[in-house]
């Protein structure tokens, strides 16, 4: 089964916990100083906060597969969408370790599409490493492109 994966970027992460905490009536699954994650099942959704952003709003939006077979499916559907693929493979983001690859919409809005196998001690690697949310304030998203350590391929 497929699971849909909202993340939203939000001015303070504590008060924003605070008030999905109370909309779904739990807690996060993960939860660190930059980040929180709710694996929700009813409805079945991957919904993720994160603060330190020059703006805020909706980061991306996703479809999260439960095997490398619905992920390949996925990957089918983003080729007839017929917008540019960004391969990403295998990378470690969210403090997950997972296979994915990136399409954006015709109105600008980045989907993902990744298989998570399992937990990264960090928030990411290489071209998803993430600064500290005090040096983030003029973060935009194509710095993160720049300072590719040689593991990703844009």
């Amino acid at each position: 089964m497929k699971t849909f994966h909202v993340h939203v970027r939000v001015k303070n992460l504590e008060e924003s916990i605070n008030f999905y905490n109370a909309l779904f009536s739990i807690e996060p699954t993960v939860k660190k100083d930059d980040y929180a994650k709710w694996m929700l099942k009813d409805p079945k959704v991957n919904f993720a906060i994160s603060n330190g952003h020059a703006e805020n709003g909706i980061e991306h939006l996703g479809i999260q597969t439960d095997s490398p077979e619905e992920l390949q499916e996925v990957y089918k559907n983003m080729e007839k969408a017929k917008g540019e693929i960004f391969e990403e493979g295998d990378c470690s983001c969210c403090y997950s370790k997972s296979e994915k690859s990136w399409i954006t919409d015709p109105q600008g809005v980045d989907w993902e599409a990744f298989f998570t196998y399992g937990e990264s001690t960090v928030y990411g690697e290489g071209r998803n490493a993430k600064k500290s949310p005090e040096a983030m304030d003029t973060w935009k998203k194509d710095e993160a492109v720049s300072e590719c350590d040689g593991s990703c391929s844009v």
